[in-house]
């Protein structure tokens, strides 16, 4: 039960996360469903931060509220090295 949870999370964190961020993020179901999954793990470091009674490295999934702020910090960034970057010669 517990990997289907992780999932269910990770699909809504990454649909949140896709509904908040500006622009068009064309990905699929399975991408937004490793967005929200990815954005579980960067969020679980970010509560890492705020906590003083664990490891800051240990990447361990989290609420849903985190998982949200790190899947839009993964769009971010993802956004910005998918920008082309023009060399003027």
């Amino acid at each position: 039960m517990g990997i289907i949870a992780f999932l269910v999370i990770g699909l809504l964190a990454g649909l949140i996360a896709r509904a908040l961020m500006p622009g068009n993020q064309s990905m699929g179901l399975i991408a937004t469903t490793l967005l929200g999954i990815a954005g579980s793990f960067v969020g679980g470091f970010i509560s890492s931060l705020f906590r003083s009674d664990g490891n800051v490295f240990d990447l361990h999934p989290t609420g849903l509220l985190f998982s949200v702020l790190g899947a839009l910090l993964v769009l971010f960034l993802v956004g910005l090295a998918g920008r082309s970057r023009r060399v003027h010669v």
